[in-house]
């Protein structure tokens, strides 16, 4: 998760402190040297609608093992003892759950920062409200184009006009909400809108992901992004972003899911002797680039722990037999490979200069391209003279 704003105007944000920090540098198991890392809790495997993206995919069943809620609640004391800094609902649809209510309260009540990832629908003035009074820090709604693009990508007529009332539910109760867009070919026309709508509407965050093709989403092949339309549509999200920044300095945007933006935007800078290049440097050092099973991690529905949401064929553990922690500080699991992965990762990732702000990127990505964990992330678009940092050539 790459945030623009902290990096182009130096703004404050909570994940800031968790991302960008001197604390968090070479941290191995947590998101810095004092806390726990993120954890994405995938509450539930039903959903309302049937996304085509979906890597969870989730339809209107739940699943057999999904955790109880006396099972959920010690799953949360788990977290509140390990000093878990961030714990994220989502699904499915995370709002399927009949005591969703409660395990929010709890979750606060222990002193967890809660969130919510939820395609916005079923979100009424009374949810809102609810969610307000409960004490929810941020709710992320997915709208991954104009109508009709989004309606399409999500399989329902009006899913759009729903997910957007959901955005102005919470709006109206000082719910703080954000916009989450997954990009592909599809809709990458619409990002300039996307923008328009979040000015437009007073929309504070706004997430933009790159897409990995996993559950539903390998069928999305055709939909990826050519490396040449990435770095267009990167260029285009920077010269926006700074424009917005400029008259809407409390906007927060991120692009997520590939740290090679980070390198990028980086790039970018020196290019145009920008003075904001070594502070940017220093903040993408800090970060390290990806932490899949370092300062992200996903428990699903039946309590398998997971690197992240998207490895979700690689359980390093279950929270009905271990508490998270005993889990997490496991590393004769494939924890122990992902916090030492330098040595493990090839082709162009193998031994490239710029590891240090990458750690390879995004190693789902890498496996469902090739069925190979360790593979070269595709997603890279560098080219060749870009990927040699030092200017030294072979």
């Amino acid at each position: 998760m790459l945030n623009l704003s902290k990096l182009l105007i130096d703004s404050s944000h909570y994940g800031d402190r968790l991302r960008y920090s001197k604390h968090s540098r070479g941290t191995k198991k947590g998101t810095r040297k004092d806390m726990g890392p993120i954890v994405v809790w995938n509450c539930t495997r039903a959903c309302n609608l049937s996304c085509k993206h979906c890597y969870a995919s989730s339809d209107s069943s739940k699943a057999e093992y999904e955790l109880n809620t006396a099972e959920a609640k010690e799953f949360i004391d788990d977290l509140a003892d390990y000093n878990v800094p961030v714990l994220l609902f989502s699904g499915g649809e995370p709002l399927m759950r009949d005591d969703l209510d409660e395990l929010i309260e709890y979750a606060v009540e222990n002193g967890l920062r809660v969130t919510i990832s939820t395609n916005g629908t079923l979100i009424n003035e009374e949810r809102a409200e609810k969610f307000k009074e409960l004490g929810v820090s941020y709710v992320g709604i997915s709208l991954d184009g104009l109508e009709e693009t989004n309606n399409r990508f999500r399989g329902s007529d009006d899913a759009f006009e729903r997910a957007l009332r959901g955005i102005r539910n919470c709006q109206n109760v000082e719910q703080k909400v954000g916009l989450r867009f997954t990009m592909t070919d599809y809709n990458r026309k619409d990002i300039p809108q996307i923008f328009d709508l979040v000015v437009d509407e007073g929309i504070s965050r706004v997430c933009f992901y790159h897409l990995v093709h996993k559950g539903r989403g390998k069928e999305l092949n055709d939909a990826a992004l050519t490396n040449q339309e990435k770095r267009k549509v990167m260029k285009n999200i920077f010269d926006r972003t700074e424009e917005i920044l400029k008259g809407y300095r409390d906007k927060e945007i991120l692009t997520v899911g590939n740290h090679v933006d980070g390198i990028f935007l980086y790039l970018k800078m020196l290019k145009d002797e920008d003075e904001r290049a070594e502070k940017l440097l220093q903040y993408l050092k800090n970060n390290g680039g990806n932490r899949s099973g370092i300062a992200i991690a996903c428990v699903d529905w039946s309590g398998d722990v997971h690197p992240d949401q998207f490895t979700m064929g690689h359980t390093v553990g279950n929270v009905r037999e271990r508490s998270f922690g005993d889990i997490w500080d496991d590393e004769d699991t494939l924890l122990g490979e992902l916090r030492d992965r330098e040595s493990r990762v090839k082709g162009r990732c193998f031994g490239c200069d710029w590891f240090d702000l990458c750690n390879g990127n995004f190693r789902a990505r890498a496996e469902a391209s090739t069925d190979d964990l360790w593979a070269e992330d595709p997603g890279c678009y560098l080219t060749l003279e870009e990927l040699d940092r030092y200017g030294g050539g072979e």
